[in-house]
């Protein structure tokens, strides 16, 4: 969540989205940058058949080693404790998922590893009419298909008409092309996307591109999961190449692709459902990296700290995790449906419980400072969009008062201290855990140790899948969680009404089925003001609104906490390069950048030399923009996600 990390979306959703940046500062950026000049194009190789029997061949003994595929291939092996949703980029929401799709398929446009301003992409430049109600892309021309054909304008029309125009494939990100009138393709390296009004995400369409002539064959988009036959053409950095779920991903190195082949030959996602398990895999050297779940706990942590040949990173996160409460499972014809307890469509009540959890506790005894405490919606990472309540307005741990709201919303203690409604019917709350989350469980014990104080049961319910509880409607609270983008349009825009399922039998973009005109009011806003800081004044607002709603209360901002062996990875890029993550980036970066330890390339840290091109190819139309508008960071999921 979802790049949701947890319900699916990295709930932590989806990596990936900026917005706009400064042409003067990006400008300044790349003159300052050493510049080189690309290399030329290596020859396209299309993945075949052949090419998906010998990654099913080799998936699973090879896999366990780490570093062995294919006979003298380079081998990635990446510990994932989530699964994949689907294989289809207008359906998936997890972060894994969206992870992988951001490997097979290009974005318009791209973040920078270094600080996640925006850079060129499937498009090399855009530029908007003096009304901003136009936009055209110039795409490139150096972008191929992996099964040989050239990745086209029409591509991209294509699969935003598509989601314009079916319900099905805007189920993930129809947020993005809900305000578009009109799409075209006039020539093969020319987009024109026409708004009905002002829209400030257009540099940050976290919208995976797809190959026309391969997806306008399916039929319903809404059921298709793009896994049936592989390889999957794509014009990402990767092929995807083989899948079994709840088992493995394999993905093999296009060597055509523009920005130049990934060092690894081939990279495999390996699901465990133990974590514990993972980390031992990774001790071993069964696999290469543990991403954790989306990170490991501070006790693997601490067990892999100064472990020969391993390296734990450990640096501020782009997620939040939080307590989501079900406000009446609906949809947009109006039908509701679900069981979600009644008492909490009462606000007191859903303040009285947050007011019930010490956050202080959740980070010191649960993540062990790995985190810090929760207050708004969007993390500290961010801080143009970050926010706090005031202090009349914070939800402070305070018991008493928590009890003293619960008497004035009419649940008062009976003779055995429950509370009970005028029904005489005691607050017995069902709470979504995810079983793969260690912290949701540990929390989880919490929770019951201080809403039991309250005189209030909970029985935690940690599933293999919560996805489809929550779908529909069948809890009462869930631990939440999304990786939150620098520009955060997606993971706002999955609390509006218009993200419900159109009818209780389909599924929408929402989060918890929240619906509230005046946030909707605010979405708007936000989303057609171009000024930088007139929108992030108005998404602070939103986040006050989220907060006060109560729906949605945020426990911490986890950092990311992932290792990997240095006798298999001798270099690889976290985003933000001074101080960020590893797995789930918004972009590409790391897995494309990987170096393995045995190479004979010197590549470091640093940002990539494709990087610095993708910049300076972006410069001539920064500048062209300067004299309407600023451009600022836009990027999620994946998190969307």
């Amino acid at each position: 969540m979802k790049t949701h990390d947890q319900h699916g979306r990295g709930r932590s959703r989806r990596p990936g989205r900026s917005r706009l940046l400064a042409a003067v500062g990006a400008t300044a950026l790349v003159l300052s940058a050493g510049l080189t000049t690309p290399p030329a194009s290596a020859a396209p190789r299309a993945a075949t058949v052949a090419d998906a029997r010998a990654a099913q061949g080799t998936a699973g003994a090879q896999d366990s080693a780490g570093s062995k595929g294919s006979k003298g291939s380079k081998v990635l092996t990446v510990a994932v404790a989530q699964s994949v949703d689907s294989l289809s980029p207008f359906l998936a929401v997890r972060l894994l998922s969206t992870s992988i799709h951001r490997l097979m398929y290009e974005y318009l446009t791209n973040y920078d590893p270094k600080d996640g301003h925006v850079i060129p992409g499937l498009a090399t430049s855009w530029q908007s009419s003096p009304d901003k109600l136009t936009w055209t892309y110039t795409i490139r021309n150096n972008s191929r298909w992996s099964d040989g054909q050239q990745a086209t304008a029409e591509d991209a029309a294509w699969t935003f008409r598509k989601m314009m125009t079916d319900q099905g494939a805007a189920t993930a990100n129809g947020s993005f092309v809900a305000n578009f009138s009109e799409v075209s393709a006039p020539s093969p390296t020319r987009l024109v996307i026409r708004l009905k009004k002002p829209q400030a995400t257009m540099t940050a369409l976290d919208v995976p591109i797809v190959p026309k002539h391969v997806w306008e064959k399916v039929g319903d988009f809404s059921k298709f999961n793009n896994d049936k036959s592989f390889p999957i053409v794509g014009n990402g950095p990767f092929v995807l190449t083989a899948y079994k779920p709840d088992s493995y991903v394999r993905l093999r190195a296009n060597t055509s692709f523009w920005r130049g082949a990934p060092k690894f030959d081939e990279l495999v996602f390996r699901y465990y459902k133990d974590q514990d398990a993972a980390v031992a895999a990774l001790r071993k050297g069964e696999v290469s990296f543990v991403a954790g779940s989306p990170s490991l706990t501070p006790a693997q942590a601490a067990s892999l700290k100064g472990q020969k040949n391993i390296h734990v990173n450990d640096a501020p996160g782009r997620r939040f995790y939080a307590l989501a409460t079900n406000p009446g499972a609906r949809a947009r014809n109006g039908k509701k449906f679900g069981d979600g307890d009644p008492s909490l469509l009462d606000q007191r009540v859903r303040h009285a419980l947050f007011m019930a959890v010490d956050r202080r506790t959740v980070v010191g005894k649960v993540f062990q400072g790995h985190a810090v405490e929760g207050q708004g919606y969007v993390p500290p990472r961010f801080a143009t969009y970050f926010w706090k309540p005031s202090a009349g307005q914070e939800l402070r741990y305070d018991p008493a008062g928590a009890a003293r709201l619960l008497d004035e919303a009419g649940y008062r203690r009976n003779a055995d201290g429950k509370r009970v409604g005028k029904d005489g019917k005691p607050l017995n709350y069902r709470l979504l855990c995810h079983a793969t989350d260690p912290n949701d469980k540990a929390v989880g014990k919490y929770l019951q140790e201080w809403w039991g104080k309250l005189g209030i049961g909970v029985t935690v319910d940690c599933l293999d899948n919560v996805t489809d509880p929550w779908l529909a409607g069948k809890y009462d609270l869930a631990f939440d969680g999304w990786s939150v983008n620098p520009d955060p349009d997606f993971v706002l825009s999955i609390h509006t009404c218009g993200a419900l399922p159109a009818t209780p039998k389909d599924t929408g973009a929402t989060d918890d089925f929240i619906c509230d005109r005046t946030y909707d009011q605010l979405y708007a806003r936000q989303l057609a003001e171009y000024d930088p800081a007139a929108r992030a004044k108005v998404v602070k607002q939103m986040e006050s609104r989220l907060y006060d709603l109560g729906y949605m209360n945020v426990m911490a901002y986890p950092n990311a906490v992932e290792a990997y062996r240095t006798d298999r990875i001798r270099s690889i890029t976290t985003m933000p390069s001074a101080a960020g993550n590893i797995y789930g980036q918004d972009g590409y970066w790391s897995w494309w950048s990987a170096v393995p330890a045995n190479s004979g390339d010197s590549s470091g840290g640093g940002t990539p030399s494709g990087v610095i091109i993708g910049i300076v190819a972006g410069v001539v139309v920064l500048v062209g923009l300067a004299g309407f508008l600023a451009l600022r960071r836009r990027a999620t999921a994946d998190d969307r996600e």
